[in-house]
């Protein structure tokens, strides 16, 4: 069997979210690898490396924002 699967991966800036230990965590402009097709990204291990140096450094983030939070399984019809 033969299979025609051909991925186009472009470069692009995407936004990084992280949730540890319940605290979200956004990283904007992050540089990343994207499937055109279906969104997956992949990141470079400096990349990865500097996405935790960040999260883990507790720096003062550049901005905050404001996230409505809901309970899928509480608001079923």
């Amino acid at each position: 069997m033969t299979t025609n699967w051909q991925e186009t991966l472009i470069e692009k800036q995407v936004t990084y979210t992280l949730n540890l230990n319940g605290q979200i965590f956004i990283i904007e402009n992050v540089p990343a690898r994207v499937n055109e097709e279906t969104g997956e990204q992949f990141f470079s291990p400096s990349t990865v490396a500097h996405l935790q140096e960040t999260i883990l450094s507790k720096n003062q983030p550049d901005h905050f924002i404001k996230v409505p939070v809901y309970n899928y399984s509480q608001n079923l019809p």
